[in-house]
């Protein structure tokens, strides 16, 4: 294989840190706005935030490397520094409604989701880190719930309701992750301590050939007994998930590089160029150089 030379990291340059309106003293943000489109750029900040879109139908939202067009309902959390979003175009609909919720890391202490009642929210919060997607049905539950937090007063009062609100979300059993792991550059934190030896290992060596028989050796299981292992505990399989991890490297280096689609696809473990091209489009319903644009046009240069 060719060898490359050294990343160039471009995200750092071409992608708004945002500085948001939260204060140190303030524990939330709230803003409530109609619009006709959306047309932000791709950005980053250090807050959490929750985002709330109704008749936004049409609009494409981006977050990490998941591109796609939003229904009429959309709640999404994303709870990682780092992690490139937006959402841009115009809707169906003449006016859509927003609502963009925003606090600090700390607003739940760690000690405090350590606690039994508070692991659940805990727990949401490191899907987040990926962008979490909530199902419609939650969206439309909780929908009402942020408008009368938008119109509260009560400073205390809201904070309680918010809190209420996030224990009710961390229930939803149907939300699903955006982002893959690698181009979030997420460590997940799997039960298993065998799952989690082979995600560090296919961490690691993403970029050669990985075969079944030394997975299986390295958790000293049979080839066949780990197979099922890993998918049990997964609910995936092991081709599906390498493919993933091999994908999620090469959008982040779509994104951060200025190397050929042919030098991304080799540097992160395919062996030909139409295997890439035909899982990246299975996977993410766009080509590597679609998916490279699309991050092109909504970057703004600071």
């Amino acid at each position: 294989m060719e060898h490359l030379s050294p990343l160039q990291n471009l995200s750092h340059k071409n992608i708004i840190r945002e500085i948001t309106p939260l204060s140190d003293k303030d524990c939330l943000y709230i803003v409530k706005r109609y619009k006709q489109e959306c047309d932000y750029p791709i950005h980053t900040h250090d807050m959490y935030e929750l985002n709330l879109i109704h008749d936004g139908k049409g609009v494409t939202r981006i977050v990490g490397d998941s591109v796609e067009t939003i229904d009429d309902w959309e709640l999404v959390l994303i709870t990682k520094s780092d992690l490139e979003h937006t959402w841009e175009g115009g809707s169906v609909h003449p006016m859509m409604m927003e609502i963009t919720l925003q606090f600090a890391p700390d607003f739940i202490p760690d000690t405090m989701l350590q606690k039994n009642q508070m692991m659940p929210i805990g727990a949401m919060f490191e899907q987040a880190k990926h962008g979490l997607l909530f199902s419609k049905e939650m969206t439309e539950q909780i929908a009402p719930q942020l408008n009368e937090l938008v119109e509260q007063k009560d400073s205390i009062e809201q904070i309680l309701s918010f809190i209420r609100i996030l224990h009710t979300l961390s229930k939803d059993a149907h939300a699903r992750t955006l982002s893959s792991k690698s181009f979030a550059r997420v460590v997940d934190k799997f039960d298993s301590r065998r799952v989690r030896k082979v995600d560090e290992y296919v961490q690691q060596h993403y970029k050669e050939e990985i075969r079944l028989s030394d997975l299986a050796q390295l958790v000293n299981m049979t080839e066949v007994g780990f197979s099922r292992f890993f998918r049990m505990r997964t609910g995936v399989r092991l081709s599906d998930y390498l493919i993933s991890v091999r994908l999620g490297h090469a959008t982040r280096m779509l994104v951060d590089t200025t190397h050929t689609i042919s030098e991304v696809a080799y540097a992160c473990g395919f062996n030909n160029i139409s295997n890439f091209n035909r899982q990246f489009m299975r996977l993410k319903q766009m080509t590597p150089n679609a998916f490279r644009q699309t991050y092109r046009k909504t970057k703004t240069i600071i």
